[in-house]
């Protein structure tokens, strides 16, 4: 949800990496075509209290509008309804029609007035639907409350649709209501918002950055590390975020800014130039395993804003599904064939070559169920812009009780954060220093569940690799480099999580769980007692520094 208007749109495992070896393993089987796999999914909602100018017709025109343009391109599209909308005979009649042709209607999880009311319950809301995370969300609501009201909304669509709802979306939705889905109404996908800080009151912060992933029994945004530890539906992250400048967007503020897919976004996915260029990394980049993207808008934005940049995206399509270059399938397509081809969450990445707006900057974001990594170069230099480790067993803050402020807060364990360890004068990352070393163009390449970077030097004597895998990062030099080691380096005030630095081992403690990292080939150097912004340096042996991620 965004508030529609302020809204800116702009430039354990406690993980004692213990017994690591050497190299990086190979993780587990992937999908072997690759696929770029493109949802087009529009959540719709009855009612907008926060501008009287956006009718309940406005909105309901706003769908049928966005319905006429995908039907006159033969595009199939998911319509995710709140209760309030799926009781509108309006709303019945255009989704059946929809569904006649292939379409995908689903539920979309924001708690309203006439759901809370027809289970039985009290609306403690300050409008019909109310975005506060503890009345408008199923984080707000005891877990008998949050299967009683899953019951009322399936029944109640069983009985419009004659079955129940295969998908179900939200901008998040916590995993007691999740696994209650699953396990008794079979439903079989999920979306759920982007990475954010702040924006509208949620924080969704250190997940599995883009595509599907299973999400923990005890947490829904952490990815889980074993089957037997996870919900059984991949939960797929949305709204195309920019892979470059999304991730510093309100650095220094409280409240991130947005550079998405999302059509009423000028200088994302309303600039045409931006999603040319957005498209060609999403199918021209040597992305590993799949890449998944979102396109679509909610209805509260209505169409004479989304307008433009929604057809231009959905012409976009058209001609790349033509070509072949895209997968376009209504979500619960996309998470069959995601659990026909990944027993656990797989390793992905998003590459992204080239900087559209001429900066020079290079970006890689690799996730698996165990980690997730940023690389950002910058001209000569690179960095480890973000490192987020994932644990099934830490369980989050409202699985056992609900929220009771309006806001809500997701967070994995960070061992490297670029965004919150920052300031606007002073950006974190774990360096790669290298005096004598002046890189060239890096090069990426995928092979089977392996991200690889080469990135030479400039006069071709010699090179850094770097590998990604489900388990391992690795940091090789070949050749004539010079002396070199990773540094990590922060904002003056940044609050960290690491509470020992030593040997070969960094120990931390986040939400109240000890988590920590060891080197398999490396040492590392505790810095915070010698400057005010260095915290530690990792050192190489032989050349290389490798650090291993799977205890299971």
């Amino acid at each position: 949800m965004r508030e529609i208007i302020t809204y800116i749109c702009n430039s354990s495992f406690i993980v004692l990496f213990a017994g690591l070896l050497s190299g990086c393993g190979t993780p587990s089987r992937q999908a072997t075509d690759s696929p770029r796999i493109v949802n087009i999914i529009n959540f719709i909602r009855l009612t907008e209290p926060r501008d009287e100018e956006i009718t309940d017709q406005v909105l309901f025109e706003t769908v049928r509008s966005q319905a006429e343009d995908l039907r006159s391109k033969g595009l199939a599209g998911t319509y995710l309804l709140q209760y309030d909308a799926l009781l509108d005979p309006s709303y019945q009649q255009l989704m059946k029609e929809e569904m006649a042709r292939g379409c995908e209607v689903g539920a979309w999880w924001e708690i309203t007035q006439p759901h809370v009311e027809d289970a039985g319950y009290t609306w403690r809301g300050r409008f019909p639907w109310d975005w506060h995370a503890n009345v408008g969300f199923s984080v707000g609501y005891t877990q008998a409350e949050r299967e009683h009201l899953a019951d009322i909304y399936f029944e109640k669509f069983r009985e419009i649709f004659g079955q129940y709802p295969k998908s179900v979306g939200s901008w998040f939705i916590e995993a007691g209501t999740l696994a209650y889905m699953r396990d008794k109404y079979g439903i079989e996908a999920s979306c759920s918002c982007r990475d954010q800080v702040g924006t509208d009151g949620y924080t969704l912060w250190g997940g599995y950055w883009n595509g599907g992933y299973y999400p923990s029994r005890q947490n829904a945004y952490m990815p889980a590390q074993t089957a037997e530890g996870a919900i059984d539906i991949p939960v797929f992250r949305m709204l195309g975020s920019d892979p470059i400048y999304q991730y510093e967007a309100g650095v220094g503020g409280a409240v991130q800014s947005v550079v998405t897919l999302e059509p009423i976004c000028d200088q994302g996915g309303g600039s045409p130039r931006w999603v040319d260029w957005f498209f060609r990394m999403f199918t021209g980049e040597p992305h590993l395993g799949y890449n998944y993207v979102q396109v679509g808008q909610e209805n509260s934005f209505t169409w004479e804003r989304m307008k433009d940049g929604f057809v231009y995206q959905t012409s976009c399509l058209e001609k790349l599904r033509k070509d072949g270059k895209v997968r376009i399938e209504t979500l619960v397509e996309t998470g069959r064939w995601f659990k026909e081809n990944y027993p656990v969450t797989p390793p992905s990445t998003v590459v992204t070559s080239e900087d559209y707006q001429g900066n020079g900057r290079k970006s890689l974001w690799f996730n698996s169920r165990n980690y997730r990594a940023n690389l950002l170069w910058e001209g000569q230099s690179l960095k480890i812009r973000d490192l987020h480790v994932f644990d099934e067993r830490l369980r989050s803050e409202y699985l056992d009780r609900p929220d009771t402020l309006p806001v809500f807060h997701y967070e994995t364990l960070p061992l490297v954060d670029g965004c919150l360890w920052s300031t606007v004068e002073k950006m974190a990352g774990l360096h790669l220093v290298a005096p004598d070393f002046k890189g060239g163009s890096p090069v990426f390449s995928s092979g089977a569940d392996k991200q690889l970077i080469t990135w030479p030097s400039a006069d071709g004597k010699g090179r850094f690799v770097l590998s990604f895998t489900e388990d391992c990062v690795e940091v090789a030099a070949k050749g004539d480099v010079g002396s070199w080691y990773l540094e990590l380096s922060v904002a003056p005030g940044a609050k960290l999580p690491f509470t020992q630095i030593s040997g070969n081992s960094i120990l931390a403690h986040c939400q109240g769980m000890d988590y920590g990292l060891t080197l398999g080939k490396g040492s590392v150097e505790d810095l915070r007692s010698s400057s005010s912004d260095t915290v530690f340096r990792l050192v190489p042996q032989y050349n290389r520094i490798s650090l291993n991620f799977n205890r299971y």
